[in-house]
């Protein structure tokens, strides 16, 4: 895990209210990262469970129950397979 991987969660998750749906564009509109590395930890986010899509076609991504147990420290990040 990285700290983009945290900050990405952590936005999804919207500060704790109803979690947002949202593109890698709007992301890196919020996050101080580059829309390809962005795109890189989305893809890699996926694959660990933690996120999903919630409209493939439009690339749109919505945390999962396992992103938001690994934010809440239910999940240790050794346990996950993610590549930083």
């Amino acid at each position: 895990m990285t700290a983009a991987d945290d900050r990405i969660l952590e936005f999804l998750l919207n500060e704790g209210n109803e979690p947002i749906v949202s593109t890698p564009a709007v992301v890196e509109m919020n996050l101080d990262y580059q829309i390809t590395h962005i795109r890189t930890r989305l893809r890699e986010l996926h694959k660990a469970g933690l996120v999903e899509y919630y409209d493939e076609d439009r690339g749109a991504y919505q945390i999962t129950d396992r992103g938001r147990a690994y934010l809440a420290g239910e999940l240790e990040a050794d346990d996950l397979l993610v590549d930083s």
